[in-house]
């Protein structure tokens, strides 16, 4: 397939004379922790209700060449698509280092993700080979995966892990010669070729198909490990899915980058999180904010002490100042708040050095070789604290998108409107308000979103809320307060909340005039509120 990653080839100059690119691929960093730390522990998977498995620096090289190898086998080249849904297992590790050793580019599928959202992604990636658990959290994913191939044109073959006979074992069914690892040296993968395919979380609508190089990739990895002072004395636990950017670039990547442990949990769940932290000795892990929310409770209500864990980096949703707190109080932590997108990775984080008030009312500030600002629906600069358009120019931005050039959204000074609104203090800190599309405009007058649902998160009822548009045909729009209660909480009336706010001395204008409790909100796998689909539920 071919990938026209027209987004860096007027930027690579620069990147280059600059040091923002470390021309570098993921088998570079791999070879360099083989030959430095060959017997370290380099992965542990931890699989529900199965053995543990790890594996060192070493024989993660040699599974390397062997499924590489398989692969070859199979009939995949060089920019070929290979596409996983696969959880948070040693497996898909594996399958990205020998699509990097052969040329191939992976396309990682959210698990959550049925026929629909899989025929879309898989025709529109022109996947070659998909491969999937047999059985995965009660579904199964084999049978659907079979029923797809007939379907896409360009998809050949389907492997399936399974512990019994899963057909992906074929690919590390061989021992390797020299001449045959020899055959392997022959391709090298450069670092500015289309090495990741992934889509985005689907907040706004159809997703889109984002290319990365290893280039944009690790631009931004080394920066994050930099910034949070990460080293190969760390313990990363990667609990969010690796399918998704956060688990792909921060639990796959950096690990091996740093040289350091990675552990893989393939199913959240609390108690064995905190084991695996006590086990393994965890430093660093990075999640939305109900992980964390999860964490500190579980070990606040059982006087459980996991002392290795120094960091915990929130990104996806603003983090409830109460919750900041708590963390620091029941786990004795650092709490670190970032954003970021599929198309750049981590954009900014509040630092290490900073007070804890920052990750409350912050998303941090620019990652060294980020530049952002703050812009009106003309593209001019907005002054300090005034809230517009955000627009990034990264050295990690992405290559494109995969065959819709058009919604590339960059012009031709390299800023990518992100899309969201935000504002910028004084000190370069931002504070995400909001997507253009989540805007709530009540008779002329923007409401502002982020700060009500900020405050609404104080609620002692309220677990999740959402603020999103209802359409009105007197003021065009009025706003709907959706919530998810705490376990504690029986019911929740509009006039409660409504008192909660005027008591915060919110402007009676932008009270919400519309209550709905849930008992589930649509949710993106990274811990985004899907509000396009919240928007859709309002008016069905």
């Amino acid at each position: 397939m071919e990938f026209d990653a027209v987004l860096i080839e007027g930027r690579r100059a620069y990147m280059q004379q600059h040091g923002y690119w470390h021309n570098f691929t993921i088998l570079d960093a791999l070879k360099q922790a083989v030959a430095q730390q060959p017997n370290k522990t380099a992965l542990v998977s931890y699989k529900q209700q199965q053995t543990t498995q790890s594996f060192t620096y070493t024989q993660i090289w040699q599974l390397t060449n062997q499924m590489a190898l398989g692969l070859k086998r199979l009939g995949i080249q060089a920019h070929d698509v290979v596409a996983c849904q696969l959880p948070n297992w040693w497996e898909f590790t594996l399958l990205y280092l020998a699509c990097s050793r052969i040329g191939a580019v992976l396309n990682p599928l959210m698990p959550i993700f049925r026929e629909r959202e899989l025929e879309f992604m898989l025709k529109h990636g022109e996947a070659k080979l998909f491969v999937v658990p047999k059985i995965f959290r009660g579904f199964d994913h084999a049978t659907l995966a079979t029923q797809l191939q007939s379907k896409i044109p360009t998809l050949e073959q389907v492997l399936v892990i399974d512990e019994q006979q899963g057909s992906f074992q074929q690919l590390l069914a061989h021992e390797l010669s020299e001449e045959e690892i020899a055959e392997l040296d022959q391709y090298v993968l450069d670092p500015d070729q289309v090495t990741q395919l992934i889509f985005t979380s689907g907040t706004t609508g159809e997703p889109k198909g984002v290319m990365h190089t290893s280039n944009t990739l690790f631009a931004n990895i080394v920066e994050y490990a930099n910034t949070l002072h990460l080293d190969q004395n760390d313990v990363v636990l990667m609990a969010s899915p690796m399918a998704h950017q956060t688990g792909f670039m921060y639990g796959l990547m950096m690990p091996i980058w740093l040289q350091a442990k990675a552990v893989l949990q393939d199913i959240w769940e609390v108690n064995q999180a905190i084991a695996v932290i006590q086990n393994e000795q965890v430093s660093f892990t990075m999640a939305s904010t109900p992980f964390l929310n999860d964490l500190s409770s579980q070990v606040a209500q059982f006087n459980t002490q996991i002392p290795s864990l120094k960091t915990f980096l929130c990104a996806g949703a603003p983090i409830p100042g109460p919750l900041v707190e708590q963390a620091r109080q029941n786990l004795n932590i650092k709490v670190i708040s970032a954003w970021g997108m599929t198309e750049c990775g981590a954009v900014t984080m509040t630092l290490i050095e900073d007070p804890d008030e920052r990750s409350c009312h912050t998303d941090g500030k620019a990652l060294k070789g980020v530049e952002i600002k703050i812009v009106d629906k003309h593209g001019q600069e907005k002054p300090v604290n005034s809230a517009g358009r955000l627009w990034v120019r990264s050295c990690s931005n992405f290559a494109g998108y995969l065959k819709r050039p058009h919604l590339n959204d960059t012009n031709s000074e390299d800023w990518f409107d992100t899309g969201d609104i935000a504002y910028q203090d004084e000190h370069g800190y931002i504070r995400i308000c909001g997507r253009k599309k989540d805007v709530i405009i009540r008779g002329g007058e923007n409401i502002p979103v982020a700060e009500i649902e900020s405050l609404l998160y104080q609620h002692p009822k309220i677990a999740t809320v959402a603020l999103v548009a209802y359409p009105d045909e007197r003021l065009g729009e009025r706003a709907c307060a959706i919530v998810k209660l705490k376990d504690s909480a029986q019911a929740l009336e509009l006039g409660e909340i409504l008192t909660f706010l005027q008591q915060h001395n919110l402007a009676k204008q932008y009270l919400p005039e519309r209550l709905e409790v849930w008992d589930n909100i649509p949710m993106t796998p990274s811990g985004k509120i899907q509000k396009f689909k919240l928007r859709e539920m309002l008016v069905s």
